[in-house]
């Protein structure tokens, strides 16, 4: 009786357990939904930048000055002209690139990071890395995967033809010409060997050589990124908000932390009367989310793409998500849109009808509805990792009736921000469109206009190329053409290249507001006569998987067919040509062994190599013959008399005899 009930009571706590966690999908959606159609949960954010910095989107073939606070995704580039400087924010970690840098992110996602550097210098500092992720950064010479978190430097010369590689703290694996190489902390590798793009086509390269050395003295560079590091290891918000967010390290500067009874910790930003979230900006085109916002201030990201917006004693505050999230969502813009057809006829004066766009910020616990594709596992996230929703609201019956059963009215949804005074933000169709910013083009909004305006899920606008561009106007500070045409070498396979804007506009058209699906993407690409990517030399033949060459092993000797590894023993920061005298390895030094073949090998065609200077062998002096040392025998020892006793009596019995003595002596005289 006892046992069946204890295994009634387990049946029931399992039951319990298995009831209280999240379904994988709800009821109502089909097991085939495709999960991985998602956007990424994160993106780059283009944190700092000093002189000039070129930055191109992908889709188009402008360059434009770049702007702080551009979320950044797979194919875009950035390029710093001489003297210059910038930094992207990758979750926690930071990409930092020097003067003259040619940069571009071949494909950014959830566990992928692929990064392509053509020329220059750059610098990552990884504060972590999952067991499921990789990052990955290729040249023209080598593929470079980081292992663990660390600090690591690429350096690129101008030709193209030779990289190194140093890593200060962590651990990599430099990988080219089916050969890997482990690269230890305090430890530096140059792999040189030319990949250019001649005038035919076609792609000149020579086998890799691998000089190993030790990391040198930091430089004016790396001074830079130490106090960049600093200053975010000291950061004050790290205390309220996670790493994993972009910016967290300037909300210091410009505003306090403090904490309210109903939202825990906010941060208020130090502002003018009458600011608002989601008025000092500008809207720009990013594919996959689409409408994205891009604010002025400078410390204008963290703030909106992740948490909520209040509205605290006439004062707004951010409040974020959870500080526990490890990896909270990235989302474009965490705003609910305002429209309709009595909304726009209402702002018909002076404008036309139908031709406004409104929209304000979503408070603490208001669900964002993405206008993008969504699986249920990607709404979920995005919505519990930036704010604590409201415990009324059931995010899985919200999702099926919005994306679902499509048969939710989000304008019977009461917003808190939506009759705050000066929260909604409303602008022409054209400034949206063309990417300009709202401060200049804003309109005045009443409060009944607003009250007969609608909810909408997306802003029902479509693009034109000025919002790709974020309203920028091209520049000629560009990269030099060897660098952008310059083929890299990757270890893993990037991503087909982005479908031009010019191409999807036309179907934008179609749904405003709403980005293409993956789907309609390929079809666009076969179009274009399939999915061409990016220019790139295995670093691996065959695609061999990194897991079956293990860091640790030796690389094997060389051949006719394997590149050289070669090693120096002079350590020294590595600048201008390495010298034509190499030192070989002792790989080098054996000598084979003669093997007695009665067919001749084919006569393979000669190698032109680096000629070796031959080095002579010098012999060693024998080490001198070690002697036992033999001592001389010593003489008998003679026995000697014992010295007679000495008189053991007291000493007053000695001084009365000599008295004794002495006075016989006068009685004698």
């Amino acid at each position: 009786m006892r046992k069946t009930l204890n295994f009634a009571l387990l049946l029931a706590l399992t039951g319990a357990f298995v009831y209280a966690q999240p379904p994988q999908l709800p009821p109502g959606v089909a097991p085939q939904e495709d999960l991985g159609d998602d956007p990424p949960g994160r993106a780059g954010r283009l944190s700092f930048m000093t002189g000039t910095v070129s930055f191109q989107p992908g889709g188009v073939e402008d360059w434009i000055p770049a702007s702080l606070n551009r979320p950044m995704t797979t194919g875009d580039r950035l390029w710093t002209e001489a003297g210059s400087r910038a930094e992207v924010h990758l979750g926690s970690s930071a990409i930092r690139l020097n003067g003259r840098t040619s940069f571009t992110f071949l494909n950014l996602h959830d566990n992928t990071t692929q990064v392509q550097i053509s020329m220059g210098s750059l610098s990552v500092r990884l504060r972590r890395l999952d067991d499921n992720e990789s990052f990955e950064i290729d040249t023209p010479n080598v593929a470079f995967t980081l292992l663990r978190p660390g600090e690591y430097r690429v350096d690129v010369n101008e030709q193209g033809d030779a990289t190194v590689v140093t890593v200060r703290g962590g651990e990599g694996e430099a990988s080219a010409g089916g050969q890997l190489f482990p690269v230890k902390p305090r430890q530096q590798v140059r792999v040189s060997g030319a990949v250019e793009r001649t005038a035919q086509g076609a792609v000149d390269g020579a086998p890799p050589v691998f000089d190993e050395r030790g990391a040198g003295v930091p430089d004016g560079f790396d001074n830079f990124c130490m106090e960049r590091d600093r200053r975010e290891d000291r950061s004050e918000s790290a205390r309220h908000v996670s790493r994993d967010i972009p910016g967290y390290a300037d909300l210091d500067e410009y505003g306090t932390w403090r904490e309210e009874q109903q939202y825990g910790w906010i941060w208020a930003p130090r502002v003018e009367i009458g600011w608002a979230p989601y008025h000092y900006g500008h809207w720009a085109w990013i594919a996959p989310w689409g409408w994205t916002w891009v604010d002025d201030a400078p410390w204008g990201f963290a703030p909106f793409h992740y948490g909520r917006w209040a509205s605290v004693g006439a004062a707004w505050v951010w409040v974020p998500g959870p500080r526990e999230i490890r990896r909270p969502v990235y989302s474009p813009a965490l705003v609910a849109w305002v429209g309709g057809p009595r909304f726009n006829v209402g702002l018909s004066v002076g404008i036309g009808i139908g031709a406004a766009a409104a929209w304000f910020a979503l408070g603490p616990g208001e669900v964002f509805m993405p206008a993008y594709h969504a699986s249920p596992r990607y709404f979920n996230q995005v919505n519990v990792s930036n704010t604590n929703i409201n415990r009324n609201v059931n995010i899985t019956n919200v999702y099926n009736n919005v994306y679902v059963n499509k048969t939710t009215n989000i304008t019977s949804v009461t917003y808190v921000n939506q009759n705050v005074n000066g929260a909604v933000a409303a602008v022409p169709r054209e400034a949206m469109m063309g990417g300009r910013p709202i401060a200049q083009s804003r309109i005045p909004v009443t409060r009944e206009m607003i009250a007969a305006a609608q909810i909408q899920q997306s802003s029902q606008v479509a693009p034109q190329r000025g919002a790709v561009v974020g309203g920028g106007t091209s520049t000629n500070v560009t990269p030099p053409v060897r660098a952008l045409e310059r083929p890299v070498v990757a270890r893993r396979v990037p991503p087909s290249q982005v479908v031009p804007f010019s191409q999807q506009q036309q179907s934008l058209q179609t749904n405003p507001g709403q980005p293409l699906d993956n789907g309609t993407l390929n079809q666009m690409r076969v179009q274009r006569g399939g999915g061409q990517r990016p220019q790139y030399r295995e670093a691996i033949p065959g695609n061999a998987p990194a897991a079956q060459a293990s860091p640790q092993q030796a690389p094997p000797p060389p051949t006719q067919n394997t590149p050289r590894i070669m090693r120096r023993d002079d350590v020294g920061p590595v600048s201008g040509p390495l010298p034509e005298v190499i030192r070989p390895n002792r790989e080098e030094r054996r000598v084979p062994p003669q093997v007695n073949n009665p067919v001749p090998p084919p006569v393979q065609p000669p190698v032109q190599q680096r000629p070796v200077e031959p080095r002579i062998q010098q012999q060693p002096p024998p080490p001198p013959q070690r002697t036992e040392r033999v001592e001389p025998a010593r003489p008998p020892v003679r026995e000697q008399a014992q010295p007679p006793q000495r008189d053991a009596r007291p000493a007053e019995r000695r001084e009365r005899r000599e008295d004794k003595r002495e006075e016989r002596r006068k009685d004698d005289k």
